[in-house]
């Protein structure tokens, strides 16, 4: 079973629906798999599950930005039928790399959105940034499968993500770590029988870091995460605790429960990566080793198993696991992301674009550390004085906002 996504209100119904074919019985064909963003962390871990499985695997389409070298040795080796490259400039180069094959070729965004269309069975959305919403929108609305890794079709586009999801009736499996535990640790749920759904956070290099010594914080240290490897954005927003945030917005839109019953823990081990909390006063808690493969291995499995290569928890070993609260004063961003959540509408969508221009003003060294939330919140208020704050129809009009709030992000930088 799994939770068919629904609009974002409190009473929304959680429901079981088919997953067939995904508990892989010996007389099952192969899984069709695209995996949109397949050189990124997220589109790499996949592959390394699907080449220890390839007898449970058909491999449709894979897309990437601008690596050709790397998408074509990923395709050749999964025996893909089609390479789509974002960047055009680099067309040329992936049908060289590929000449003989027999894998198509494309590229370009118009190409992307084709690549999410392909027939499958599962598609991994994991290109990272507002690039993913159209091809991941694309996926959702031919009711199929789609494993969730890009954060902007929730953060920046919910209310309307989720529509499509349930207009089409595509079944949404989220990838980041502690989604997938709450949504194993919800399985079978009424929602009149949650209380709380409480996500962990590690802390990120500084947590405990004064805040005098984190404005002057370098890219270099924030890069440092310790459990995780992760892309360079999502590692500085692990160092903000901007993630955390954006993992909460995530959270309201996936699962049948108002914004004040999602809360957050700091979990330095990063073994517990949600507690699911009932009206009975049970706590569910899901466990495993800081890897992305384990969540990656449930949706694509999910309601069957399958194996992942991942370190096995020794609980003896660790010996204890410690919890915190955030320091929301030290760590402004989850402040800032938890407002944009009360203002709803669009506020979403400019809190995301505005920390993007942030985080890499902050990796080229245009800003200091603690300055990447203040950028935020600033381009927060002004998108709101100028009415940009404000119901979203349609996945054109999150676009719209999206450049919009990197405008005045871009602005405001000027005057740091």
């Amino acid at each position: 079973m799994h939770m068919a996504v629904t609009a974002s209100v409190p009473n929304r119904e959680m429901k079981p629906t088919a997953a067939a074919g995904f508990d892989w019985p010996e007389t099952a064909r192969p899984c069709r798999l695209t995996v949109l963003g397949a050189t990124g962390s997220v589109g790499k871990s996949t592959l390394d599950l699907v080449g220890r499985a390839p007898e449970r695997f058909e491999v449709m389409a894979l897309t990437a930005q601008s690596n050709a070298p790397a998408l074509a040795a990923l395709a050749r080796q999964h025996r893909a039928k089609l390479a789509v490259i974002g960047d055009e400039k680099c067309l040329g180069q992936l049908r060289d790399e590929l000449a003989g094959t027999g894998i198509r070729t494309s590229a370009g965004s118009g190409a992307l959105v084709e690549a999410a269309l392909m027939p499958a069975d599962c598609v991994m959305a994991a290109i990272v940034g507002a690039a993913g919403l159209r091809p991941t929108f694309a996926a959702a609305s031919r009711g199929r499968r789609v494993a969730l890794a890009n954060k902007e079709c929730l953060v920046s586009a919910g209310h309307v993500f989720t529509a499509e999801v349930k207009r089409s009736g595509a079944e949404l499996l989220p990838v980041d770590s502690e989604h997938s535990a709450a949504f194993q640790a919800l399985t079978g749920a009424e929602p009149g029988s949650i209380e709380k759904i409480v996500l962990t956070a590690s802390g990120g290099p500084f947590r405990t870091w004064a805040r005098e010594a984190l404005e002057n914080a370098t890219p270099e240290q924030a890069l440092k995460h310790p459990n995780w490897s992760m892309g360079a954005k999502i590692t500085i927003d692990s160092a903000t605790l901007m993630n955390k945030g954006l993992e909460l917005i995530e959270a309201f839109h996936l699962f049948p429960v108002a914004a004040d019953a999602l809360d957050c823990v700091v979990h330095p081990q990063s073994i517990v990566h949600c507690l699911v909390s009932y009206v009975d006063g049970s706590v569910l808690a899901q466990m495993a080793a800081p890897d992305m493969r384990t969540p990656i291995a449930v949706a694509l499995a999910w309601p069957g198993r399958m194996v992942a290569p991942t370190e096995r928890l020794d609980l003896a070993r660790l010996g204890s696991l410690t919890f915190e609260a955030p320091d929301e004063t030290r760590f402004p961003a989850l402040r800032v992301a938890r407002s944009a959540l009360r203002r709803g509408d669009t506020a979403p969508a400019v809190l995301n674009a505005a920390n993007e221009i942030g985080v890499q003003a902050f990796l080229n060294r245009r800003i200091k550390f603690l300055e990447i939330a203040r950028l935020v919140e600033e381009t927060l208020d002004v998108a709101e004085r100028q009415g940009a704050i404000c119901p979203a129809q349609c996945l054109d009009d999150i676009l719209l906002i999206d450049e919009l709030a990197r405008r005045l992000a871009e602005d405001a930088l000027n005057r740091y």
